[in-house]
């Protein structure tokens, strides 16, 4: 057998199949959802997915207004920011978020998932949060998935 034969294949942004698609938040718990778009925008249930290249889906979530969070954690668990300034520590709870949009609770729980680089930052871009059970990407023909098919 000759073992030169194998070559590994490595994606780059020519050669990637970006395709978009709709996930329905009605019910899912946030991180568990989170966790499964985040390997969605970053292309792991490719086979193809190569870690340096951004080869993953844009991602529509919709009706994020019905996600759920058990136990007490919309007023219990704290996020931390830190301004720069003296005394400048603020904290703040996904119900607060939550009362600020829910695009603002998703990229902030999604973008923890993701690389801490440039490449994470590009990829974060590809999420589209929508609170209704509508969005405005028809023309990108977007295919609706069951995300609970996925591990």
């Amino acid at each position: 057998m000759d073992t030169l034969s194998f070559k590994t294949i490595s994606a780059n942004k020519a050669t990637v199949n970006k395709e978009w698609v709709v996930v329905d938040a009605t019910g899912q718990t946030l991180g568990r959802l989170c966790s499964k778009v985040a390997k969605l925008l970053r292309g792991k249930y490719k086979p193809s997915f190569t870690p340096h290249v951004d080869c993953g889906d844009n991602v529509i979530v919709i009706n994020a207004e019905k996600i759920v969070l058990t136990g007490n954690k919309w007023d219990g668990r704290v996020y931390l920011r830190y301004t720069g300034y003296p005394g400048g520590q603020r904290e703040f709870t996904p119900s607060d978020l939550m009362s600020k949009g829910a695009d603002r609770l998703f990229r902030k729980v999604v973008k923890g998932m993701l690389p801490k680089n440039r490449l994470g930052a590009k990829i974060l871009k590809n999420l589209y949060v929508y609170e209704g059970g509508e969005h405005q990407h028809e023309a990108q023909q977007p295919k609706t998935i069951d995300i609970n098919q996925y591990k």
